[in-house]
């Protein structure tokens, strides 16, 4: 499907206009799809006329009964307020730390002793599988201070991690069906509806003891560092706000990171080189977002949207198109990333790399997730050499997510450590023979 939209947006130099509804009266304005991938549309629906350009009614009510109005599911003074006290969290050097201790006792303790033993068993691993578990540990930790160790040996159910998944997937089933067919089965609680149901709350039950007990040991003076305990700290927050703020960051914190390394290993096994901004430039974790328009307006490229429409923006083809990244658009070629000189990483404008949002809503969380990405990355292939198994397909899943279709089913090989040591050695013997003056001058 992102394939689809981007040859459409090709085609239509960056924008065009479809209709979902075919009733007469309702088809201008609720069912005109506006699609676009400009990056000065980008801007103007990110930024400059950002109040113009909500989450929206359909959006909102798709996400209520998982996310009910956190911080991904609400706009106005609603988003803003829990935007301001997140932001003021995530600047912290605190939080950092805390992802950084997560993150690298998840990497020694589990991910690398499971590659270890595929290595020596000469096994296959689902690469996808095991970075979701680990980044589903990470952020459970990161967010309320609980891990939830869905990636040991044998890859154990979770309670929570199946229901958190499951009320997922119910919830990506309602932007498929109309929105009376959804409501009607929630009504008499049938299908995937009923499943949403169970599942929710499930998650509820878990958050509401882990909430509890916090509070009981936060009274009792002990010190926690993660977003809960936090937020409990802030203020006399209801337990139902403080269920949503926990899990709008797992589903942010998740999927994303899990899906980004998944492409990351699969292009670094097809290519001499790679890089993360490179493969997020190509396969962002979420490909597609949109946006409900408030009032008339007309778009930079001279798109005019009706009130009460939407517009999406493709993420996905935003990365794809020749007018912003040339005529080798398609091409993994990290270097773009790199100054003149090749000695410096370029960030590129926000607009034009969209992968973590732009504008008032752009991802909160972004350096933490290159602080994950970096870690698990370098972690696995300083030790390994992956490869893709024989005769795996990697495509794309129909999802919110990018997710592969099939998993990233991979062999794992050790790498010659001793060599990579002896190359270490050499190089730090050859900067200690260099004179101290010319240290001095090259300073």
């Amino acid at each position: 499907m992102h394939e689809w939209i981007a040859d459409n947006l090709r085609a239509n130099g960056g924008t065009y206009q479809t209709c979902i509804c075919a009733v007469p009266a309702l088809a201008r304005r609720q069912g005109l799809v506006t699609v676009t991938c400009d990056p000065r549309n980008l801007e103007h629906v990110l930024k400059t006329r950002f109040d113009n350009y909500p989450k929206g009614p359909t959006y909102h009510a798709v996400f209520l009964d998982l996310l009910g109005d956190g911080i991904f599911n609400s706009d106005g003074d609603t988003w803003l307020f829990q935007r301001k006290t997140a932001a003021l969290e995530f600047t912290t050097r605190t939080l950092r730390h805390a992802m950084s201790r997560w993150v690298c006792r998840s990497i020694h303790l589990r991910l690398l002793p499971m590659l270890q033993d595929a290595s020596l068993k000469s096994g296959v691993v689902d690469l996808q599988e095991l970075l979701l578990r680990l980044t589903f540990d990470n952020i459970c930790g990161l967010a309320f201070g609980k891990d939830p160790e869905t990636l040991a040996p044998g890859l154990p159910e979770n309670a929570f991690a199946v229901a958190f998944d499951r009320a997922t997937e119910a919830t990506l089933n309602r932007f498929i069906l109309p929105e009376s067919m959804w409501r009607f089965k929630k009504w008499l609680r049938i299908g995937m509806e009923a499943t949403l149901f169970r599942s929710v709350a499930h998650v509820d039950r878990y958050l509401s003891a882990v909430i509890k007990t916090r509070k009981l040991e936060i009274d009792d003076g002990q010190n926690h560092d993660d977003l809960l305990s936090r937020f409990i700290k802030k203020g006399t927050y209801s337990e139902a706000f403080l269920q949503h703020v926990a899990l709008n960051f797992i589903l942010a914190g998740r999927d994303t990171s899990s899906v980004a390394l998944s492409w990351f290993f699969w292009l670094v096994s097809t290519h001499p080189h790679a890089a993360l901004s490179e493969t997020l430039r190509l396969y962002p974790s979420v490909p597609e977002d949109s946006k409900h328009v408030v009032a008339d307006d007309v778009l930079p490229d001279g798109t005019f949207v009706p009130a009460g429409s939407s517009i999406t923006y493709s993420i996905y083809s935003a990365g794809r198109m020749k007018s912003v990244w040339g005529n080798d658009c398609l091409e993994f070629r990290p270097d773009r990333w790199l100054s003149p000189d090749g000695k410096r990483f370029e960030m590129q404008d926000s607009f034009r790399f969209v992968a973590f949002n732009a504008g008032p809503r752009i991802c909160l969380g972004k350096d933490l997730a290159y602080l994950q990405m970096k870690s698990i990355a370098a972690a696995v292939l300083l030790r390994h050499r992956l490869h893709v198994a024989p005769a795996h397909r990697v495509e794309q899943k129909m999802s919110l997510t990018l997710f592969m279709k099939h998993g990233l089913k991979m062999n794992v090989h050790d790498r010659d450590m001793d060599s990579i040591a002896s190359e270490l050695r050499k190089t730090r013997q050859s900067a200690a023979a260099v004179p101290a003056e010319v240290v001095a001058a090259g300073a």
